[in-house]
């Protein structure tokens, strides 16, 4: 059986994940097998697991982060709202139904609690130890009750729990004195430290503050962590839109004409449409951390005037992010610039709006039954009943012919290009068919991970089918134009390079080569955050806490 230990916050976006993903990372630097889990999260952000279900993407990296696969166990409850106060509910990696919120926290949850229990038990009889992640605030008193993501899944795990507040925001020691007052005498008991978050300045100018929470609470103050700039690490949700990430290569001058002046000239505008219900923008991550490349996500029409690319990214309502781009105005200044040879590619929802029309028949995600789509393929996509979510691999045509990319696919609807016979694929692509494990009834998959034997245990994946190849997407003959439903395209260096060299030709800019490998940057990045992490982090005590010896020194090769 595993230790647990869980981080809990004063409120939402106080650190949360980015805590969890360290811990990960250190105690699987140390040695040992560790495993994330979230019971319940509300995002929009999701990844897909080899065996075919959605987790939340948080959970993904975190699993990364310890050098596993991802699961379906790691995050067995993923709500994602759909718009009209209702969210799908994805239970285990499968969706199971539409339900309004006060639907889903009044109406009686068993079933939901018991996959709960089911999804922890199974990390918890593989691992050393499980790193428990909470929901928002442990202490939202009209739904406490209710609430299964917090201080109830600290119980059913017999978790430590360690309370994480963000002092960049104000008021941290009302949040965390408030939120211990809060918690029932028992579970306060569980409370076995606090995380000081995103610290700016000279952390010694905090001493005070922190002899006194530990003398009021009588709870040790386990660190004072910084502010880390540029982590690098996959967003949880679009509260994170705002963040410094997504705001240094705007167009508003944040970023000098001086800094892409080193790169060759004149940036690459890449304009990102901030769909109402964006999904998975952390597709679009690459383009951020590219030289030269002044990437920016608009909120009205005229961000897109002097845009070399336009983007449209995935949404969990096509639906009705594509009548918003027609009331707002996007669709004729879209249109305007496709006209204008202006690059545009659709990813997912954004794929299905590029063609004549998208239709809902079943009203899966709204009322409307159709709306007319930006016209630029010729081809219907109609939203089923049905969820895909599936890895897949293949290879790309046209004029990016022979590129080998990989990707994931999370949609709701099929798309139909018999208006368009002649139709140029963006890529043959091959979708994984699982086989299930005879030993324990899991789905199996090859795939190297850091560490073998932690994999084996945690996500036992032995062995991959293929199917065949089978057209994917589309492409215009001149490559100026791409739609396609695979997430991730943009994180193969090959393409994004290919993609980004062309709009640079165009502009009279010279061609680059690929400076950009986001699997060194991924790994370099959760290093990086190790580091600081646990340079500020008291982990004697945690290992303390968890009753584990603590190594002599971290396996980390420096």
């Amino acid at each position: 059986m595993a230790k647990s230990i869980m981080v809990v916050g004063t409120a939402s976006h106080v650190g949360k994940s980015v805590l969890t993903t360290a811990l990960c990372r250190i105690l699987s630097q140390d040695g040992l097998r560790v495993a994330p889990f979230k019971a319940q999260n509300m995002s929009l952000n999701s990844a897909v697991t080899p065996s075919g279900r959605e987790i939340g993407r948080a959970q993904a990296a975190q699993a990364e982060a310890c050098g596993i696969l991802p699961n379906e166990h790691m995050n067995p409850v993923l709500l994602k709202p759909t718009g009209h106060l209702q969210s799908q509910v994805v239970l285990q990696g499968r969706p199971v139904g539409t339900r309004s919120a006060r639907d889903y926290f009044f109406d009686e949850k068993n079933e939901i609690w018991n996959a709960v229990v089911e999804s922890f038990n199974y990390l918890d009889e593989r691992c050393d130890v499980v790193v428990l992640e909470g929901a928002g605030s442990p202490v939202e008193m009209n739904l406490k009750s209710r609430d299964i993501a917090n201080m109830r899944c600290a119980e059913m795990a017999d978790a430590h729990v360690i309370l994480a507040a963000d002092i960049d925001r104000g008021g941290v020691f009302a949040s965390i004195v408030g939120t211990i007052q809060l918690l029932a005498p028992h579970e306060r008991e569980r409370v076995k430290g606090i995380v000081i978050n995103k610290f700016r300045g000279d952390p010694s100018l905090f001493a005070e503050g922190r002899q006194w929470l530990e003398d009021y609470l009588e709870i040790p103050v386990l660190g004072v962590v910084p502010h880390i700039q540029d982590l690098g690490i996959d967003e949880e949700d679009s509260v994170s839109l705002s963040s410094e990430r997504y705001q240094v290569k705007k167009p508003d001058g944040v970023q000098t004409p001086e800094a892409f002046a080193k790169s060759g000239g004149s940036p690459v505008r890449i304009g990102i449409v901030q769909l109402p219900h964006i999904s998975n923008f952390t597709d679009f991550d690459p383009l951020f951390l590219e030289p030269g490349v002044q990437a920016y996500f608009c909120t009205k029409p005229e961000d897109l005037s002097e845009a070399d690319a336009i983007v449209i990214p995935g949404t969990k309502s096509t639906v009705q992010d594509l009548a918003w781009l027609h009331e707002r105005g996007f669709v004729t200044a879209i249109q305007q610039g496709a006209s204008c040879k202006t690059a545009l590619i659709g990813i997912c929802g954004g794929y299905q709006m590029l063609g004549k029309a998208v239709l809902d028949p079943h009203h899966c995600e709204s009322d409307l039954e159709s709306c007319a789509g930006l016209g630029v393929m010729d081809a219907v996509t109609t939203i089923q009943l049905d969820k895909t979510t599936v890895l897949v691999k293949g290879t790309l045509t046209g004029v990016y012919g022979g590129i080998e990319v990989e990707g994931y696919e999370i949609h709701m609807g099929a798309t139909d290009f018999s208006l368009d016979p002649h139709r140029q694929p963006f890529a043959h692509t091959r979708r994984a068919e699982v086989l299930a494990s005879v030993d324990t009834g899991m789905p199996a998959y090859d795939a190297v991970v850091a560490d073998a034997e932690n994999a084996d245990a945690v996500n036992p994946y032995v062995g991959i089918q293929a199917s065949d190849p089978s057209p994917e997407g589309f492409v215009s003959e001149d490559g100026r134009v791409i739609g396609t439903y695979l997430h991730g395209i943009l994180h193969n260096d090959e393409f994004r390079s290919a993609w980004l060299n062309r709009l640079r030709r165009k502009k009279g800019l010279p061609v680059q080569r690929t400076v950009l490998h986001l699997d060194e940057l991924r790994t370099e990045a959760y290093d990086r955050l190790a580091d600081v992490v646990r340079e500020h982090l008291d982990m004697e005590r945690i290992y303390e806490m968890l009753q584990l010896p603590k190594p002599k020194r971290p396996l980390r090769k420096r």
